[in-house]
């Protein structure tokens, strides 16, 4: 338990004990030791909160709270309980009520440090900036320490940062806060390098650039001294804000005669030149050029700066690459703007093919060049590349004619030719017969390049492994051109991948995709948890798992892969606010606003309303059975349909689309256009989601309370009367977002195989589901409109229902149609999956579950107008009363429900029995596709799928099993 140590409290001795038991997670005996205590000193207040975290950790939230608040109300000054309350209210996520009892403390002991601190930090986990400021002066006043007035400072900057209102920002909390800090600095106080920082972060907000590169250049710009160039960096960047281009060129020159690598000060010297070129610029007659000192404005200085940096390099203990990439730079910028100087640096070919030879055995040298490839023209990719083969020292196998490398440095050499080679698309070129000759030629080199590796650790990458991913993103181009063996020899290989490299990211990465292309989930839950993602990282590549776990079946694993990543979003809130709370005791004022923002952006995640969203709808799908459970589902859930906490106009797309490496062409590869075709395609089918979730969570107000009085009926047509109105504005705000999803899906949008995975929105439509939950949900406005009406006539409302039931069970046996066919099949020895019959089925089975949640409410509608017919038919003692007609619709409509069920349990039955029956193992790859040395991951792989799928079609047939059982009970 945190700061017990130093807390000198004669209870100290007794209440370790307890402190003992909580710290080892045994909660019981804390409880325990925590009432011993008690009995004896029944004003121990620390023993109570003790017992209260006990009680929190056991599950007994509503009586740790209530302990909890019975000390608060005490107003505690000792540091044991307050200390104590402070760990049980963020344990409770009650950050707020921490603020309450230090506003207490410090009321009771006025000129405590420690407790104004404690007070400080408690509104900065909760956001509360103004009252941070006045605290932040409270404790300046009390000690007069920088630190606490700087706190201050930087809670205005926070107002103005979180303020609406810009204008309120630009001219009251940025111009105090920066009169606060020039108060100390003409008194001479200013001490700290985060003073300096603060002060800079204040005139850069206010846009006065010129003031703030007066204080970095100026005496207070002495103590900018924690970073590397910290103080160039800030004055680089005002220069570039003030457009002061001839100290912006001079700097960046001076900084590259100190370090000739340095990448980005290469850029600022060529942007500045091009500026000062485009400004006719001219330097001063017998002056100084400018305060950095000698400018260059023209290409050929440009030209010969570089030149000279190359010269130097050569004479440089070590290789330096920049001198060399900067070359290139600059001819592919004369080249940009029409310049005809670019002959004046050489032909970028022979700069490339010399940039080879130097630097061609390290891994970077494909990035370095990648960048400059389309300065060579395609007639010259062929020449170049064999121009580069021919400087690569291998050596001839005669077995097979391939020359391979003799050392680790010509294998990276030959890895950065083969990349070139997929990035100019000489692959893409090739017909059927070359690529699967180039597939085994580059697996040849794979397992070849293995015995360099043969020292390494498990956790170190094999130095062939990208021969491997090559092979298997050729074959991925095959697999697109109709070859369906192709993708079963893509996981064979990467199976036998992960086998030598068991560490390497790209190849769990890829199993990943493909397996979830196939359709089988149940190996990506063991190779994503293998990935060791760590925090953001469940953001950015989180949407690999949550995409396909609940569409192919696997329940059990997407609530917990969705469990998985809510966790860390809801931790995030905590997490940042100790982040900020550091920052504020370090003085690292400048990480402040950057964590606000971390913070954000996690809130306005994508990812995070896809997956709360989509827990939700999975929570009830799994454990609302019958009306009352979903009511109490929904109310736990805290759901009402008249709320929308989806930040639409803020949601942020944090997916890392490219964390799969692609050596393709520009024409083939991840575009702009496909990010944004992707986050609409994500954004509409959130929306109808979430739209339908919300239309689920307003049927439990609609049902009639039963046999109640008069005065609660009343009072329930009111709330359900408000109700309906919103669940009817909800059906319409739901047409218009599958009007758009159906316009989007007409583009036919083609994704990268690589790139961003499709939404389920395309099967949705197609299966028919979306027809089947729109017309459910307008059958719950009929319905409703007959419980308020009464049965008298409505004749033509009965019989629009009946039709309502007629065409829900015609569009759910055709949904159920659309689910029948093999799963897997075995077509000329090659097996082929349907991965979109699963799909169909988990559609199926959200449709059915949606039905019987609206057929649950029809039966608590229809039930009190039957026991009301029952009574008038006994009090008037007539052997027959005409029933309604709605009446023998819903029996009708109720019966083809159960029957239809059972009938899709059977078929779930005799796909297990298939997929039991396959017997795999004996199948084989055609023997063109399929090596020696890959048959012993074959069959690893061919089980993988049919267990996949034999444990979706288990988990789907148990859920509909639960699904029949509450169809039985719904009897009028």
């Amino acid at each position: 338990m945190a700061a017990r140590g130093h807390v000198q409290d004669p209870n100290d001795r007794r209440l370790r004990p307890i402190y003992d038991y909580l710290d080892n997670g045994n909660n019981k005996m804390a409880i325990q030791q925590a009432d011993k205590l008690l009995k004896k000193h029944k004003d121990l207040h620390c023993a109570k909160v003790l017992k209260a975290i006990g009680l929190q950790r056991t599950g007994k939230q509503d009586e740790a709270y209530a302990l909890a608040q019975e000390v608060a109300a005490l107003e505690p000054t000792d540091d044991n309980s307050l200390q104590a309350l402070t760990i049980l209210y963020r344990e409770m996520h009650r950050p707020e009520l921490v603020t309450k009892l230090y506003e207490a403390a410090v009321k009771k002991v006025p000129n405590s440090e420690e407790y104004h601190s404690h007070l400080f930090m408690a509104y900065a986990r909760v956001g509360e900036y103004k009252k941070m400021q006045q605290a932040g002066m409270a404790l300046y006043k009390i000690v007069p320490k920088n630190p606490y007035y700087f706190w201050s400072v930087m809670s205005l900057i926070m107002q103005s940062i979180s303020a609406q209102d810009e204008n309120l920002s630009k001219t009251m909390f940025l111009p105090l806060a920066e009169r606060m800090v020039e108060k100390m600095v003409k008194e001479d106080k200013i001490e700290a390098e985060a003073e300096v920082e603060l002060y800079y972060m204040i005139l850069e907000r206010l846009e006065k650039y010129k003031e703030a590169l007066d204080v970095v250049r100026g005496k207070l710009g002495d103590k900018l001294t924690s970073e590397l160039q910290s103080r160039e960096n800030k004055c680089m960047a005002m220069y570039q804000k003030l457009r002061r281009w001839p100290e912006c060129n001079a700097l960046s020159r001076r900084l590259l005669l100190k370090n000739s690598d340095d990448w980005q000060f290469y850029i600022t010297y060529f942007d500045s030149v091009f500026q000062l070129i485009d400004e006719s610029w001219t330097p001063p007659a017998g002056e100084e050029h400018s305060l950095e000192g000698e400018v260059h404005c023209s290409v050929e200085q440009a030209v010969e700066f570089v030149e000279q940096r190359i010269s130097e390099e050569s004479r440089s203990a070590r290789p330096l690459r920049g001198p060399y990439l900067a070359k290139l730079e600059l001819i592919r910028r004369l080249r940009h703007r029409g310049c005809n100087d670019e002959y004046k640096l050489g032909d970028p070919e022979e700069l490339m093919f010399q940039y080879f030879k130097k630097f061609g055995d390290k891994p970077c040298c494909f990035t370095d060049l990648k960048v400059f490839v389309d300065l060579l023209p395609s007639s010259q990719y062929s020449k170049f590349l064999q121009q580069l083969r021919d400087v690569i020292p291998l050596s001839s196998v005669a077995e097979n004619e391939v020359a391979l490398p003799g050392d680790i440095k010509a294998l990276q050499q030959h890895l950065c030719v083969v990349q070139l080679s997929r990035l100019l698309g000489i692959y893409h070129a090739m017909d059927r017969k070359e690529k699967l000759a180039a597939v085994r030629e580059l697996m040849f080199r794979y397992r070849h390049g293995l015995q360099f590796g043969k020292a390494c650790l498990k956790t170190e990458l094999q130095f062939s492994d990208y021969y491997c991913l090559l092979a298997v993103h050729l074959l991925l181009d095959l697999w697109l051109e109709g070859e369906e063996a192709a993708v079963w020899q893509c996981l064979t290989l990467l199976e036998e991948g992960l086998a030598h490299s068991p560490s390497n990211a790209q190849f769990k990465l890829l199993l990943i995709r493909i397996y979830c292309r196939l359709g089988a989930f149940e190996p990506v839950g063991e190779l994503y948890s293998s990935l060791d993602a760590k925090h953001i990282q469940h953001d950015t590549i989180g949407y690999l798992l949550t995409r396909y776990a609940e569409s192919l079946g696997h329940y059990a694993a997407a609530s917990q892969s969705c469990n998985f990543a809510l966790r860390f979003f809801h931790s995030n809130q905590k997490d940042t606010s100790e982040y900020i709370i550091q920052a504020y005791k370090y003085g690292a004022f400048e990480k402040i606003p950057e964590f606000i923002a971390f913070r954000n952006r996690l809130n306005s995640s994508l990812h995070f309303a896809q997956v709360r969203t989509e827990r939700m709808l999975l929570d009830l799908l799994l454990e609302a059975n019958i009306s009352t459970s979903l009511e109490e589902s929904i109310k736990s859930m805290s759901l009402s349909p008249e709320e929308d906490d989806i930040p639409w106009k803020d949601l942020r797309d944090n997916r890392d689309l490219t964390v799969l490496f692609s050596w393709d062409p520009k024409d083939r590869d991840l575009s702009e256009e496909h990010r944004r075709l992707s986050l609409e395609e994500e954004t509409l089918w959130l929306r109808i989601r979430s739209l339908t979730l919300r239309l689920v969570s307003g049927l439990p107000a609609l049902r009639p309370p039963g046999p109640a009085r008069n005065s609660e009926r009343a009072a329930h047509n009111g709330v359900s009367s408000c109700r309906i109105d919103a669940v009817r504005a909800l059906l319409r705000q739901l047409e218009a977002a599958l009007e758009a999803g159906k316009e989007f899906l007409e583009q036919q949008v083609q994704y990268p195989v690589l790139g961003p995975p499709p939404t389920r929105m395309a099967g949705f439509f197609s299966s028919g589901s979306c027809q089947c939950q729109t017309s459910l949900f307008y059958l719950v406005s009929d319905i409703y409109e007959l419980d308020t009406n009464g049965l008298e006539d409505s004749a033509e409302l009965q019989e629009r229902i009946g039709n309502s039931f007629k065409y829900l069970v015609e569009r759910l046996t055709d949904l159920f149609n659309k689910c029948k066919g093999d799963l897997i099949e075995v077509r000329d020895g090659t097996l082929k999956t349907h991965p979109n019959l699963l799909e169909n089925l988990v559609f199926f089975v959200e449709t059915i579950s949606i039905a019987l949640w609206v057929s649950s409410y029809c039966d608590s509608v229809l039930r009190p107008f039957k026991s009301n017919l029952q009574k008038k038919k006994k009090k008037k003692k007539e052997s027959s009363v005409a029933m309604p007609p709605v009446f023998t619709h819903f029996l009708d409509y109720v019966t083809e429900l159960q029957t239809l069920t059972s009938n899709v349990i059977d078929h779930i039955k005799g796909l297990e029995i298939i997929l039991t029956a396959l017997k795999l193992e004996e199948l084989s790859l055609k023997d063109t596709l399929l090596l020696q040395e890959e048959k012993k991951f074959t069959k690893t792989v061919q089980g993988k799928v049919q267990s996949s799928y034999h444990h979706s079609v288990q988990e789907i047939g148990e859920l509909l099993k639960k699904r029949l059982d509450t169809i039985k009970k719904l009897k009028i």
